[in-house]
């Protein structure tokens, strides 16, 4: 696997320099605030900054595809074995989603600002302590995670679900429950590595986890004859290659030599901190998931649920497809304002912001007309029955105006980390899913009685909600603060850090050479 790619860490950015640690270069205030943002048309940073954040999007939708397609390879497997059979794996991934996978997901992403502003500030070291905590509080929640992964089939039956259709979502939920651990330490080997620029071996790594797991689920689901539960193993086993691939890489590779030193008593000091800035981004990232995978449990209280939960899930699994587009354009934007705002370099970050919009709203709608244009034949990848086939077909043009509100929104909430938002994003979530966008929901499909496409209408209205109040946050954002913020942060973190490695190098040693503390 290759190394890093992207720039030393000496030369973190070519738009502004950094002094250095911890005041900023620039004066603050309204009128510099004004040249810088009239600088920025006149030299062109905006379009360099699009072409930086498309070298490092490119990688990082590939891996944010290729992981995701773990899933959905399962359950295109699955689909072939009957109705039933797809009914029941999608109500369990959508459980699993729910109840486990956004969880870690969102705790995991609390290293998106901690790593990404340390790693600007070239405080290397920190970033193998930040993600030795991560690795810590995600293999604790994971335990009563797997707990509730176990009581599947009780759960769904007492909110009202189908039996049959439970009972199966019970079994395939059960052999998944290893990868929850499997998950959680993936996440923080990628936002570890990411926030440095290193994203081939990544990319790398997700290939060929992905290529594995088609081989595998076909032996486990029919030569076996392990049928869906061989589907759920196969998931398990992918994502424990992945993170063995890439534990691997930071383990050996001269990349990660001066940020990965070897395990540390350090990581278990001011694990406190850590879960400050981990639960409001699980709270953010939980509140958005939730409502998207609401939409497949509410499904199955419709009329005629096999074929509504079919349905509903093939379309959430292809907007789930479609959304790792923005996602790698939201990891890009959120290592790039978190490097700069950690280097101090304010303008920078303010030019990423409005470099990811512009990328975000072009690949929206190239997105939107090619999911148009496949509406007739997308149905067959999950299923060949011919109901839900022209059923999905029907979904398509709802999912068009969906996938282009969730890439705007996505690429916002990745600056918005980058900046460590994740309190605030969380009520900005809060309200526009829950208050504007369920109600909608119930009120389209069971009170206008306008069904499956009456819930996805739902939540368009409250990406609509959401991309406003972002956008409006951001326009009013004092980008020199956030600068200031970002290094107190920062600092304030290191300090102990840093006197460790003062302790054990006196004369300036080089910390990389560390092994363990």
């Amino acid at each position: 696997m290759g190394g890093r790619n992207g720039e030393e860490p000496s030369a973190m950015s070519p738009l502004l320099a950094s002094p250095g640690p911890p005041a900023l270069a620039r004066g603050s205030g309204s009128d510099a605030e004004d040249s810088q943002s009239s600088r920025c048309w006149r030299t062109g940073d905006l379009s360099r900054e699009v072409k930086r954040q498309m070298c490092l999007a490119g990688p990082l939708v590939a891996v944010s595809l290729l992981q995701y397609c773990l899933q959905v390879i399962s359950l295109m497997f699955v689909g072939h074995l009957g109705e039933l059979a797809l009914s029941g794996a999608s109500m369990a991934t959508s459980f699993a989603n729910v109840t486990g996978f956004s969880l870690l997901l969102g705790m995991g992403s609390a290293l998106d600002t901690l790593c990404g502003q340390a790693y600007g500030a070239k405080q290397y070291y920190m970033l193998g302590i930040h993600m030795q905590r991560a690795m810590l509080v995600l293999l604790l929640v994971s335990i009563p995670l797997a707990l509730i992964w176990a009581s599947t089939s009780q759960i769904l039956i007492a909110f009202g679900q189908d039996p049959e259709i439970s009972m199966e979502a019970g079994l395939y939920a059960r052999w998944m429950i290893p990868s929850l651990f499997a998950y959680g330490l993936l996440q923080c080997h990628v936002r570890f590595l990411q926030s440095q620029n290193i994203v081939i071996p990544m990319m790398v790594s997700s290939g060929v986890t992905a290529l594995l797991h088609v081989v595998v689920c076909w032996i486990l689901v029919y030569v076996s004859g392990l049928g869906n539960k061989g589907a759920s193993l196969a998931t398990t086993i992918s994502y424990w290659i992945n993170l063995f691939l890439l534990a691997l890489y930071v383990k050996f590779s001269q990349a990660c030599k001066m940020t990965w030193t070897g395990f540390s008593k350090e990581a278990l000091h001011d694990v406190l901190n850590f879960i400050r800035l981990a639960v409001p981004s699980a709270i953010m990232i939980c509140l958005e998931y939730w409502s998207f995978e609401m939409v497949v449990l509410l499904s199955g209280l419709l009329p005629n649920p096999k074929l509504e939960t079919s349905t509903l899930s093939v379309s959430l699994n292809t907007m789930w497809m479609v959304y790792m587009i923005p996602t790698g354009l939201s990891s890009a934007v959120s290592i790039r304002v978190s490097n700069e705002l950690g280097a101090g370099n304010p303008y920078a970050a303010r030019v990423a912001t409005h470099a990811v919009i512009i990328i975000t709203v072009s690949e929206g709608l190239l997105v939107a007309m090619a999911t148009i244009l496949l509406r007739d034949v997308w149905g067959y990848l999950y299923s060949s029955v011919e109901e839900v086939v022209k059923y999905v077909s029907v979904m398509m043009p709802i999912l068009a105006i969906s996938d282009f509100m969730d890439g705007i929104q996505c690429a916002l909430s990745g600056a918005a980390r980058g900046c460590g938002w994740q309190k605030v994003c969380s009520f900005i979530n809060l309200g526009a899913y829950y208050v504007v966008g369920v109600p909608s929901s119930v009120l389209f499909a069971f009170v206008l009685h306008i069904g499956g496409k009456g819930l996805w209408m739902g939540i368009i209205c409250a990406l609509s909600v959401q991309v406003f109040v972002l956008l409006s946050i951001f326009v009013q954002t004092n980008w020199e603060d956030e600068a200031r913020k970002a290094q107190e942060r920062v600092y304030n973190s290191g300090v102990t850090a840093e006197l460790t490695v003062l302790i054990a190098f006196p004369e300036g040693g080089d910390p990389g050479k560390i092994s363990s503390t």
